[in-house]
This record gives structure tokens, C-alpha cells and sequence, in this order.
């Protein structure tokens, strides 16, 4: 009877946060309401699809205009621009819950450009937008960046390659980071439909399956990778939370020599380190969070943040995979998708060793990556 009691308890709880410290008390009641609807659209909208859609490489065109309804797309955005106008937690809290539903649903709800023309579109998801800073072969050395472009006039003239951009097949418009001749680096809005503009989706990946990916003074593009960085240090969190869950509602059901694998202590082991690591990333982001809204963080924090939070997460999905045994591997369980979506999140918007490298510099003084 205990037993039957444990695994209704869990099986009714299958979309609620981990909150082990309380820490919803440091959270206004806005951030709550905020959360609770991005979690109910996630619910309704994404975690029902999702499988296939990474089954089958399907990025769902459909749900951009959805992420602009429930307010997905720029929620820090000033209102005037048609954003949100919302705080840095209550972005993060978005990230985290999309992030819930999938990794590469949530690197399409990051992506922003600039100001009047655009934003309000962007922010509505008439628009879809994309990133371009990352080449063939310059990732985590962006100042060494090959397209340029020369000023015609009237017009510019871009020369070059990106690669990995986020949403770039789908894009409507691309802010794109080139040299100009005295070498300093700008930002292009690129509209679709512009001559010798084209955006190569790439195909045969192994992870973010449900997101498309393409080709396509580094001060303004660290701000913008700042602020990716730290969607991704909360959207991890929704990750790590979402393959916690999971094991722990399979170990109350599984069966094993006549009790469930969650009665084993190997199992309790893994189950605790998972709440306990989840919990440090939840404070970690909300700290870096709160600094943001007074303007007190620095890139450092936010790498700390996206590193530590990206590698528990991953952790966290590898040690789940583990409790759900076999049934880890399959499309059943949000496990390996998570999982797989997680080693690229690891590497984009700044490898784990940049990060840490980054760390290091600040620690001692000493840049060791140039």
C-alpha cells in the first residue's frame, strides 16, 4: 500500500518545479504567474510533439507565431519595441520552461535583433530572426572572423560564411557580424530575399534535431552572446529538471527483486545528487539574475553561470539515462534527447573550457587563451 501511495504521489507531480529550498520566495508574484503560463504552453504545445519532431528532424514552422503570442520572444524587450518589458529573471524563467520542452525550442525563443523596424515583429513572431557571428572557422575566436564588407554608398557589399546560426533557414531577417576595410567589426541587418543571401540548412545532426540550424568593436555581439548565454544557464536548468523527473517518477515504478528501484540506495544516491545539483544552478542563476536587472554583472558571471549550469545539466541526463536502464535509449522517455541536445549546448555560445578560461583570467590576471 506505501508503495502504491509513493508512485500515485509522483505520477501526479509530473510537471511541477523542483523546488527543494523554497526558492519561489524569492520570486515575485509576476515571475510566478509568468512562469506558470510558459509551463502551461509547454505542456499543451511542445512536450506532446516533441519526440517525433526530433524524430524526425521537423522544426514545427507553425510554432513561431505561437511563441510570439504567449510572449516567448524578447520578454526583456521594452515595451515600446513590442517586447515585454519584463525583468532578467522573468527571462530566465521563460528559458527554463521552454528549455523543459526542448533545447533547440528554446534557442529559436533566444534569438533578437534591434530596435523599431524589426523588434516588434521579432517580439510577435510575424518574424523570425538569427545570429550570425559564428564561421566555418572561427567559433570560439570570433575577432578573427573572415566576412567583411565594404561600404558601396548607397549600399554595403558583404562578403562571407557563417555556420551553426540558429533559425538561419527559416530566418526572415539575419544580423550579421563582418569587418569592415580598418578591420573593426559591425552588425548587418540582412533581409530575406536580398541578392546573394542564401541560408543551407545542416543536416545529419545528432542533436538540437528539432531546432534548424544553417550557415549563413566585438562589444555589441558579446552583449548579445552575454544574454544568450544566460537564457542558456536558465534553460539548462529546465533540462536537467524535466530528466530528474523523469527518473524519479520511473524508479517509483520499476520493479525490480520484488520492490521499485527507487527503494535501492545506488538509485537514492543518484536521485539526491541530481535535486541537490539543480538547486545550486537555481540559486546560481538567480543571483546572476538579480545582478543583471541592477547592472552589476559582468561576462564572468555569466560564464560561470552558463558553464556550471550546462554541465550539471548534462550530468544529470547521463545519470538519469542510467536509472531508466535500457528504456533510457528510447523516444519513450525524454532522456536522450535531452541528453543529445545537451553536448551542443555545452559547446555553443562559448565552448565549457572558454568559459572556464574566462574564469581563469579573472581569477589571476592572466589571459591564457591568447
Amino acid at each position: 500500500m506505501e508503495t502504491s501511495g509513493i508512485q500515485k504521489s509522483l505520477k501526479q507531480d509530473q510537471f511541477e518545479g523542483v523546488d527543494f529550498l523554497e526558492l519561489d520566495d524569492l520570486l515575485t508574484e509576476e515571475h510566478k504567474l509568468i512562469r506558470s503560463s510558459i509551463r502551461d504552453f509547454v505542456k499543451r504545445e511542445i512536450s506532446p510533439y516533441i519526440e517525433d519532431w526530433a524524430q524526425k528532424a521537423h522544426f514545427p514552422e507553425e510554432i513561431v507565431k505561437k511563441f510570439g503570442d504567449v510572449g516567448a520572444f524578447g520578454p526583456q524587450i521594452p515595451v515600446e519595441y513590442g517586447g515585454g518589458g519584463l525583468d532578467y529573471i522573468a527571462y530566465g524563467l521563460v528559458m527554463q520552461e521552454i528549455e523543459r520542452g526542448d533545447s533547440g525550442m528554446r534557442s529559436t525563443a533566444s534569438v533578437q535583433a534591434q530596435r523599431q523596424k524589426y523588434l516588434p515583429k521579432l517580439a510577435s513572431g510575424e518574424f523570425l530572426g538569427c545570429f550570425g557571428l559564428t564561421e566555418p572557422d572561427h567559433g570560439s575566436n570570433p575577432s578573427g572572423m573572415i566576412t567583411n564588407f565594404k561600404d558601396m554608398g548607397d549600399h554595403y557589399l558583404l562578403n562571407g560564411a557563417k555556420m551553426w546560426i540558429s533559425n538561419s533557414p527559416k530566418a526572415d531577417i539575419a544580423v550579421v557580424w563582418a569587418k569592415n576595410e580598418e578591420g573593426r567589426i559591425h552588425g548587418l541587418i540582412v533581409e530575406r530575399g536580398m541578392e546573394g543571401f542564401s541560408t543551407p540548412e545542416t543536416h545529419n545532426k545528432w542533436s538540437l534535431r528539432a531546432s534548424c540550424t544553417g550557415k549563413s568593436g566585438l562589444g555589441a555581439p558579446m552583449m548579445c552572446l552575454d544574454s544568450a548565454r544566460f537564457g542558456i544557464a536558465w534553460g539548462a536548468i529546465g533540462a536537467a529538471m524535466d530528466c530528474y523527473e523523469s527518473a524519479r517518477r520511473y524508479a517509483a515504478e520499476r520493479i525490480q527483486f520484488g520492490k521499485p528501484i527507487a527503494g535501492f540506495q545506488l538509485t537514492q544516491k543518484k536521485l539526491s545528487e541530481m535535486l541537490t545539483e539543480i538547486t545550486k544552478a537555481q540559486l546560481l542563476a538567480w543571483k546572476v539574475g538579480k545582478m543583471m536587472n541592477e547592472g552589476k554583472a559582468k561576462t564572468v558571471h555569466i560564464s560561470m553561470a552558463k558553464r556550471n549550469n550546462v554541465e550539471m545539466a548534462l550530468n544529470i541526463a547521463r545519470e538519469a539515462r542510467q536509472i531508466h536502464g535500457g528504456m533510457g535509449i528510447t523516444g519513450e522517455y525524454p532522456i536522450m534527447r535531452h541528453m543529445m541536445n545537451l553536448e551542443s549546448v555545452l559547446t555553443y555560445e562559448g565552448t565549457h573550457d572558454i568559459h572556464l578560461l574566462i574564469l581563469g583570467q579573472e581569477i589571476t590576471g592572466i589571459p591564457a587563451f591568447k
